[in-house]
């Protein structure tokens, strides 16, 4: 695996006078309305560490308060930290001299906030290439790949209009626009999407998700929105009191919240929907038999012991070849059937649709083709039970 795009290490922000008795308040396990009382030092964010990897979407979450805007503006140096490091492809960011902090924010980070921030005077070309034209790049060339990333976010026929004559949603895409042109290594969103109604932040998500599909960039993704954390994250870190308290894909988060705080987000979700076929799969319920061209109805018979129905047959790959089972008399038959698989990041409604239609168990295999579980019809049930609760 390649090193992480972005490492924060120990990070914190006190705003006041005097930090330090802050830090050592908080080291001695003090909270952060405690050290206000005694300092009236404010904690913005406390020791935070966490890393994100090349190509993911990271999301940072938590109620409002909880440190999630203090945390990016120290990413990107809007805001100085108290303690601690923020390196970005290796370089700490925290030491950069001042001088190259603007050119290290043009050309590695790029911003989209929840105010689209874009010049009513000027056209959707010119807002998408504003970023380009800081940089000094040369008008027609700027122009050019403006219109490359309208076209991506589909809005190249609305390049010549104006901001006012566009819908919010629409505004939303020309600011996303103008971060995609100056080709960021990273982008930095912070609740880019919460100003809009829930239809066209669906559907932002879905214009982020096809980009992030094409393109694999970077992305620090604030929310306070559980549901949107989900659809889009990679991985999600959960913020409280300027700490985190909780990072994890959202499967590991759903399965295992760290405490009643975290549980609390899904108050009222119905999180069987975010579950995956790798979430759902058995992995020892379903025997396994080597496939070769020996296969005859004892060695089945012997795999199937007597309780079992089917056996996948498996190549040296572990790649599955279909599975053998038992005749109309129920003795075990040699015949190899072909049976389909599902890859495991396959969304619960898909995997509902497929394990419903198949008499057999369905073999579940990873990116590359090689088994790794299998599902069927009860346990899919069970696990909705499980998740779907007083939501059923």
């Amino acid at each position: 695996m390649n090193s992480p795009k972005v490492v924060v290490e120990g990070l914190c922000k006190v705003f006041g006078n005097s930090p330090k008795q802050a830090l050592d308040m908080l080291a001695g396990g003090a909270t952060k309305e405690e050290v206000f009382k005694r300092t009236g030092q404010i904690v913005g964010v406390h020791n935070v560490s966490f890393d994100v990897k090349e190509g993911e979407i990271f999301v940072l979450m938590g109620l409002s308060g909880s440190g999630k805007s203090t945390l990016i503006r120290l990413i990107n140096r809007l805001v100085e930290p108290t303690a601690g490091k923020v390196l970005i492809d290796g370089r700490d960011v925290a030491a950069v001299p001042r001088s190259e902090l603007t050119s290290l924010r043009r050309k590695d980070m790029s911003m989209v906030f929840q105010s689209f921030a874009l010049m009513p005077q000027r056209t959707v070309l010119s807002n998408a290439a504003f970023g380009l034209e800081v940089a000094g790049v040369g008008k027609k060339e700027r122009e050019a790949r403006a219109m490359t990333v309208l076209e991506q976010v589909g809005l190249a026929p609305f390049a010549q209009k104006l901001p006012a004559q566009l819908s919010g949603g629409m505004q939303q895409r020309v600011g996303l626009a103008r971060a995609l042109a100056v080709n960021p290594s990273l982008m930095i969103m912070d609740e880019a999407f919460s100003a809009l109604d829930p239809l066209k932040r669906k559907e932002m998500q879905n214009v982020l998700l096809d980009l992030q599909r094409e393109q694999r960039r970077t992305i620090l993704f604030v929310s306070h929105d559980l549901e949107e954390a989900m659809r889009i994250g990679t991985r999600i870190a959960i913020m409280e009191g300027g700490r985190v308290v909780q990072i994890g894909t959202p499967q590991e988060i759903i399965t295992n919240p760290a405490d009643d705080y975290v549980e609390a987000f899904f108050e009222g979700i119905d999180t069987s929907r975010y579950l995956t076929a790798g979430d759902l799969m058995q992995t020892d319920v379903v025997p396994l038999i080597k496939h070769s061209p020996q296969i005859d109805a004892s060695s089945v018979a012997a795999t199937l012991n007597g309780s079992a129905d089917y056996a996948f047959v498996l190549d040296a790959q572990r790649r599955i070849r279909g599975f053998v089972g038992r005749d109309a008399n129920g003795n075990a038959a040699s015949r190899i059937n072909p049976i389909e698989c599902i890859e495991r990041h396959v969304a619960l409604d898909e995997v509902v649709n497929r394990v419903v239609a198949s008499p057999a168990p369905l073999p579940v295999v990873e990116a590359d083709g090689s088994y790794c579980g299998s599902i069927n019809k009860t346990n899919v049930l069970k696990v909705l039970t499980h998740h779907r609760g007083s939501h059923v």
